[in-house]
């Protein structure tokens, strides 16, 4: 690499990198603002710490005791170990560039371990809002087939547990229910499902009233100009339901999952049948589910217990 590039200011590396992420990467503009701005903040800590305007040779020369001190700032500056994560992707993604346009290597960032990261505990929503949802995707007061769509789809996530991507990757060929199915879920993995009578029958009301053909090797359900339904449509819907209802914003489609797999553990379903139903690899991934109940029970105990209240 010729000397000049090593001189080259970090900031105007930056400027670079981020026409790469919207033109070549195609990334959106919030995203690219975010990579810049976390770009930004390791370019005004680097320029205090050195004692002088970054450059790409700079860049190469950093120990791992600089890096660790750039974190070291952002936690003492009130950056979350989220956020903090969020930026050192950030700074090893631009590495990455920096080493393929410039050459820029520097071995000392693969030594830095970024900040251990609290499972964020699923949302579930409650069993009266659950089915306030699938009610409601019934009285929309739009076209009779894509009402019954929408509850079809609603009911698949709740009653059955599935992913969204999973509910809109069924085919004409599993228009007509049984008691069963088999999804294929993340990473390949094969998982029997059952169905239930309530799910089975929003499905065949849809399939009766649907105006499309549905052909074996095509979407079960379609958008309105006939089109696989895409998983979009279904957060928009679930957006205005939760509107509608006053729902908050963790009313999602992929909560239902969650209140699927929350609502069977407090009616005494076996952790490890649920991890099954959901497709997890590993109980600690379904463990998650039993924290949230029994977060729910304390709850309800410290509020309903006469010697949990604390005296007026």
């Amino acid at each position: 690499m010729a000397a000049r590039e090593l001189d080259l200011p970090l900031a105007n590396a930056r400027l670079v990198f981020g026409q790469h992420l919207a033109g070549e990467r195609r990334l959106s503009p919030k995203t690219v603002e975010a990579y810049g701005r976390d770009l930004d903040q390791f370019a005004v800590f680097l320029g205090g710490h050195l004692g002088r305007s970054v450059t790409l040779d700079d860049l190469a020369a950093l120990k791992a005791a600089d890096f660790r001190a750039f974190m070291a700032s952002r936690r003492r500056g009130g950056l979350s170990a989220r956020s903090l994560a969020r930026s050192l992707s950030a700074i090893r993604t631009f590495y990455g560039y920096a080493e393929r346009r410039w050459g820029v290597e520097n071995a000392a960032l693969t030594l830095i371990e970024g900040p251990k990261l609290g499972r964020s505990k699923p949302k579930p929503v409650s069993e009266t809002g659950a089915r306030a949802l699938i009610d409601e995707a019934g009285r929309a007061q739009g076209d009779d087939w894509i009402e019954a769509r929408d509850v079809a789809v609603l009911s698949l996530l709740y009653g059955c547990g599935l992913r969204i991507s999973e509910a809109l990757s069924l085919g004409g060929r599993d228009k007509a229910l049984r008691d069963s199915m088999q999804i294929t879920g993340k990473g390949g993995k094969m998982r029997l499902v059952p169905i239930l009578p309530v799910v089975r029958e929003a499905v065949a009301a849809y399939v009766a009233l649907c105006p499309f053909e549905l052909a074996a090797d095509q979407a079960l359900f379609r958008g309105t100009r006939g089109g696989a339904l895409g998983p979009r449509t279904v957060q928009k819907m679930m957006e205005e339901l939760r509107a509608r209802l006053g729902l908050g914003p963790t009313a999602t489609p992929h909560a239902l999952r969650h209140s699927f797999a929350t609502h069977l553990l407090a009616h005494g379903g076996d952790l490890r049948a649920i991890q099954e139903l959901l497709g997890h690899a590993s109980l600690s991934t379904t463990q998650i589910y039993a924290d949230v109940e029994a977060s729910r029970l304390m709850a309800i105990y410290d509020d309903a217990h006469p010697r949990a209240r604390r005296p007026d």
